[in-house]
């Protein structure tokens, strides 16, 4: 059985990635398993310069998932360059760069910092940052401010760029078309929705920021419908990466079956870091089972059956 899967030019060992936040750089998996049996790590985000992130209390349970507002807490891309990258560049998997910035300039100016890192193959655009030159506004929730960006960038850099879309818009499929529009190579979906919770006892929201980003299984049934809806209009034009409420090897194939060539793992790695390996094992034991030769095979598929029956 082939598990691997050729997108934008590169070739991924299997279809199976660590999403963005929840893996670190993958310095702290390594003292547990081999991560060079993943497909791709995707890396906490990296800015221009580093970041502190937000007052604790920044993590906080919710039903089926969690809410989070760290605050995109990173050494910056000098940092990253200088005391993360020479810890991973020996590793035999792909590297992917989630990038964020709060001006156009400065996601170029990462991205280009990166060009000659080797390891990093491609970017990841999180376009839910503010942009500070339009108000505040996020850059994933404005067109015409997604698409200067989108084309900003893959003007700039020659690496491929994927771009992580907010699921917090009325119509996903417009901001996809919008990058697919202005060069984007990948899209990945989706990053996490708004959320809060209310601690009674203390009788003020959980977060110190009140608001923020919930993933983990919750959110699923959202994600694997906007992949489908994104598929369904574009057919193909560009690679999906399907991220949001995976944790077992049926919820991956979930987002496959609807469109995604790839997925991402996240909120699981923090309760099972084995999470991404047994999902890798569970795609494996089901194209088996199923007599599917290639991977290829799965994606899109539940697009060309009659859904009817």
């Amino acid at each position: 059985m082939n598990l691997s899967i050729e997108l934008f030019g590169i070739r991924f060992k299997n279809p199976v990635w660590v999403a963005s936040g929840t893996f670190g750089y993958g310095l702290e998996a390594m003292e547990i398993y081999d991560i060079s049996k993943l497909g791709a790590v995707v890396t906490k985000g990296i800015s221009l310069r580093p970041r502190e992130g937000n007052e604790p209390p920044r993590i906080v349970e919710t039903p089926c998932g969690m809410l989070n507002s760290i605050g995109l807490q990173n050494p910056g891309v000098e940092g990253f360059l200088e005391k993360i990258y020479p810890k991973i560049k020996d590793v035999d998997t792909h590297f992917i760069a989630n990038i964020f910035g709060e001006t156009e300039e400065e996601y170029v100016e990462v991205c280009k910092a990166l060009e000659e890192a080797e390891k990093v193959v491609a970017y990841e655009l999180n376009v839910s940052c503010p942009n500070v030159k339009k108000g505040g506004i996020a850059f994933g929730h404005d067109p015409v401010t997604l698409g200067g960006l989108v084309e900003k960038v893959r003007s700039s850099v020659k690496k491929p760029v994927l771009v992580k879309l907010s699921p917090n818009v009325t119509d996903i499929t417009e901001f996809a078309k919008v990058c697919v529009d202005s060069g984007a190579d990948g899209l990945v979906l989706i990053n996490t929705l708004l959320g809060m919770r209310i601690n009674l006892r203390r009788e003020r929201p959980d977060l110190s920021t009140k608001v923020g980003g919930l993933s983990g299984p919750a959110i699923l049934p959202i994600a694997v419908r906007m992949v489908w809806e994104v598929y369904e209009r574009f057919g193909g034009q560009v690679p999906i990466i399907g991220v949001g409420g995976i944790t077992t090897y049926e919820d991956a194939l979930e987002h496959v079956y609807a469109g995604a060539s790839a997925v991402q793992i996240g909120t699981a790695n923090f309760y099972d870091p084995y999470a991404p390996l047994k999902v890798i094992e569970g795609i494996e034991r089901f194209m088996k089972e199923r007599n599917f030769k290639d991977f290829r095979q799965l994606i899109g598929r539940s697009h060309r059956l009659d859904i009817k029956t």
